[in-house]
């Protein structure tokens, strides 16, 4: 079989973005975030709390969860990715974290709106959260050998942006085909297609199956077009590339300019995860 070309390469990797943006947009913040919320609010107003002591409840729990997968994210990343470089492939991690990213997003159809499994749908969401970000982690680190280093920006704002219209066209055909609103119906009128149960809110719980499915169609062009370039030479074992982190993180002190861009880069990182984990939850409550 030929080599795709290097166009092929870089729409490929573009892909990777079309294919994993709906976890962000349908799972963390507009279709499965505010559906947690309001079964945990609906859960704990069972229990006997005030309503606004449910919301607040509920609202923690969700934040929870993502603090803990946050931290996951946070400290594994660094050392995943000194351990892929280390290894000299990226390909098989990009696979394995593909894995949990369609079992973490698919286990979400259990998530059932009485409140009895809340935790089981906190860690499922969890689970596909740390292997869309680790498979992220590798797919950025592809993005040197895609070009010169002048149209590296290019590749990567593009990439960025076609996984951004991925996400927004996924969430038009949730809110249009498939999430019940309060009539039973969606958005455009009709009952949930493939007949799905609204009174049990099965059309809003298919958000998991969707975009486990989005992702494995999707992520075609990219195990077909982008190949893995291989750089033997510069192999080193990952006991030697782990030192070399630890040893940059204690020198952050003698590096103002690092350390101020990881402070920097950090405080919006987290800016925008909580606009975004935050947001549709919100919303929810207070309308």
């Amino acid at each position: 079989m030929a080599d795709p070309s290097h166009n092929k390469r870089i729409w490929g990797w573009f892909f990777f973005d079309w294919a994993s943006q709906p976890y962000h947009t349908l799972l963390v913040t507009f279709v499965f975030g505010p559906y947690f919320a309001s079964v945990a609010t609906l859960y704990f107003m069972g229990t006997g709390l005030e309503e606004q002591a449910a919301d607040a409840r509920a609202q923690s729990l969700w934040s929870l969860g993502l603090t803990i997968s946050g931290l996951v994210v946070g400290f594994g990343g660094p050392v995943m990715g000194a351990l892929a470089d280390a290894a000299g492939r990226r390909m098989p991690w990009i696979v394995a974290f593909s894995v949990l990213y369609v079992l973490g997003a698919g286990s979400l159809w259990w998530t059932l709106p009485d409140g009895s499994n809340l935790w089981f749908g906190l860690m499922a969401f969890g689970l596909g959260f740390i292997g869309a970000e680790f498979a992220l982690i590798f797919t950025n680190a592809q993005l040197p050998t895609l070009g010169d280093r002048s149209d590296v920006g290019k590749i990567s704002g593009t990439g960025f942006a076609f996984g951004y219209l991925g996400g927004l066209i996924s969430l038009v055909i949730m809110l249009l085909l498939f999430v019940e609103q309060g009539t039973g119906r969606t958005l455009i009128g009709i009952a949930p297609l493939f007949g799905l149960d609204p009174e049990t809110r099965e059309g809003t719980r298919f958000v998991g199956p969707f975009a486990a499915v989005w992702f494995l169609v999707f992520m075609i062009p990219y195990f077909r077009w982008v190949r893995e370039v291989r750089t033997p030479a510069t192999r080193v074992p990952a006991v030697q590339t782990l030192r070399r982190l630890l040893q940059t993180v204690r020198d952050l002190g003698h590096r103002p300019s690092l350390l101020s861009f990881l402070g920097g880069s950090m405080l919006y990182r987290d800016a925008l995860n909580g606009l975004y984990g935050f947001g549709g939850t919100l919303s929810l409550i207070h309308i």
